[in-house]
């Protein structure tokens, strides 16, 4: 998968991109349907203005938020894809800065590793997991974030687990 990434203010300087491609090496060890060349992604780090209008205009949710994907191909599509072929967008992320920053701070966590959790959030919904359908996905797609962090060395966001 290629990732296409675009780094706005209020980001500061860092190693972003080379974060973004971790983060997709990683989530294509755990999520196998990722891990396919005709799939790209854009990934933006932006600010929590730029989240709060694509929030409003495209999930109807007047607020901004730490991380929105926006997938382009259904799950079964994806499952389905041939590796030979033309270049898939698979879809879009954009993370907001300022919630992301205070998120980690409330975490007492790294910015980076956060973003890294949030990219794999990201990632896998572009993949057509939803946390929000029921307990059971949420549970398989929480279980996956710890994969895909555990692959980068991220110690699990949601606690110990056994």
């Amino acid at each position: 998968m290629e990732l296409e990434v675009d780094i706005e203010d209020p980001w500061p300087a860092g190693e972003w991109e080379a974060l973004a491609e971790r983060v997709g090496e990683a989530a294509a060890q755990i999520a196998p349907e990722l891990d396919n060349a005709r799939l790209s992604a854009s990934v933006v780090f932006t600010s929590d203005e730029e989240i709060h209008a694509l929030n409003r205009e495209w999930r109807q949710r007047d607020k901004p938020t730490n991380v929105l994907s926006f997938p382009m191909l259904e799950r079964e599509e994806l499952l389905t894809l041939s590796p030979e072929g033309p270049p898939v967008l698979l879809g879009d992320i954009a993370l907001a800065h300022e919630t992301c920053a205070r998120e980690a701070g409330d975490k007492g966590i790294p910015l980076e590793q956060h973003a890294a959790h949030l990219l794999v959030h990201g990632l896998l919904h572009l993949a057509g997991h939803d946390h929000e359908t029921s307990a059971e996905d949420a549970e398989t797609m929480e279980a996956l974030e710890v994969k895909a962090l555990a692959v980068m060395g991220v110690a699990d966001p949601y606690g110990d687990r056994d």
